[in-house]
């Protein structure tokens, strides 16, 4: 089964940007938590200690918009590799 590119691009997109809306809103809602779940994924750095900020409309944007971006690009290349590796 191959994928097409466009399809595959758009899904990992809106996943992409779901996942960045509820992250979004887990800062909001609890940061002390979001910052000790990100401590224990990026291994030897306290995120606890940095100090906190609240993002402002701006950066959550543009930060929504690079996102969603990157996840879109993603998701084209994926398709074209995954088509590419499964004709071999």
């Amino acid at each position: 089964m191959q994928h097409e590119p466009k399809a595959t691009a758009n899904a990992l997109a809106l996943v992409g940007g779901v996942w960045y809306v509820l992250c979004l809103a887990w800062v909001a809602i609890s940061q002390n938590s979001y910052m000790g779940v990100m401590s224990s994924w990026f291994h030897g750095v306290d995120f606890k200690s940095l100090p906190p900020a609240t993002p402002d409309i701006g950066s959550m944007t543009v930060g929504l918009i690079t996102f969603v971006g990157f996840a879109w690009i993603s998701g084209y290349v994926f398709a074209i590799a995954y088509n590419k590796f499964i004709k071999k």
